[in-house]
């Protein structure tokens, strides 16, 4: 998602909401199934080899017929849903919103300390960044999904309770990071490559341009600690595995190139992907803004 200009937005709060949940709908139903193959791949803990990868991606379905594979892709929807819709509806609104404030209270701040340019590229980074941490609260939604995705097994006689907050500090600790490069690096792609100055104004093709590069780089910045909070995530409800012992585990059996399982499959979806639900939220909230 390319970065929300700074002011505030003719549309109301409901059209936003319709509108970007809408956009998470739609990008759910389209990308959920390589969401399954890259956090199957990421929680393998063996190496990887291309005879095993059949059996890592559809688990009991390896030798079924190809519709019964692609369907098998689709484990923990409900659970998607919640989590996808509410995360769009909370990204989309959120990072605008919080750009708001910092632009209010510390935009003398920020000028004083980058200059105007580089400024306005780290408040939106920033606000980017804050929006990425509130994001814990939706922490529960997105274990249930990732269960249901590699450990359908860790439901039987589950008690999750606060168990589904597990994660909850290496979440924040990779979204911090992660959301600062998704909306700096789209910030800067659009203010020096592309020479946007005012966001709200930018083309399709200047918006594909800057979300791959934001998405890219934030990506990449948050795999190692995506990798760690996923493993944490699968686990069964009743073991908590500490973050630090899935990462002396991993060092130990895999090696340091373990951090970055999963990683080729989301960047080959990061620009689609992101084109996608930006370009849709974008068109529906102004659609939805006529109405309500």
């Amino acid at each position: 998602m390319s970065p929300s200009h700074s002011g505030k937005g003719k549309e109301s709060g409901t059209a936003r909401v319709l509108g970007s949940g809408a956009s998470g709908v739609a990008e759910l139903l389209v990308f959920h199934p390589v969401d399954t193959v890259a956090k199957r791949l990421m929680s393998n803990k063996a190496k990887v080899s291309s005879s095993a990868l059949n059996s890592i991606i559809f688990r009991d379905y390896a030798t079924a017929s190809v519709g019964r594979k692609f369907l098998s892709l689709f484990p923990g929807l409900g659970y998607a849903a919640g989590y996808k819709v509410s995360q769009r509806i909370y990204k989309f609104g959120g990072q605008p919103w919080f750009n708001d404030i910092i632009t209010r209270h510390y935009k003398d701040h920020f000028t004083s300390a980058f200059g105007e340019r580089k400024g306005k590229m780290m408040m939106q980074a920033t606000a980017g960044s804050l929006t990425g941490i509130g994001e814990v609260v939706l922490l529960p939604l997105d274990a249930l999904k990732i269960k249901r995705q590699v450990n359908p097994e860790a439901f039987r006689g589950r008690g999750e309770g606060t168990t589904l907050y597990r994660g909850w500090g290496w979440t924040m600790a990779r979204n911090a990071p992660g959301s600062f490069a998704l909306f700096g690096a789209s910030a800067v792609t659009k203010e020096y490559v592309l020479g946007v100055t005012d966001y709200s104004k930018a083309t399709w093709t200047q918006n594909f341009i800057a979300s791959i590069a934001g998405a890219v780089a934030s990506i990449t910045i948050a795999a190692p600690l995506d990798t760690v909070k996923t493993r944490i995530q699968n686990a069964n409800f009743e073991h908590k595995v500490p973050g630090l012992t899935v990462v002396k585990e991993l060092l130990r059996n895999e090696g340091p190139t373990a951090f970055f399982k999963g990683l080729t499959p989301k960047i080959l979806v990061v620009g689609p992907k992101l084109v996608f639900s930006y370009t849709l939220a974008q068109s529906l909230i102004p659609f939805f803004g006529n109405y309500v």
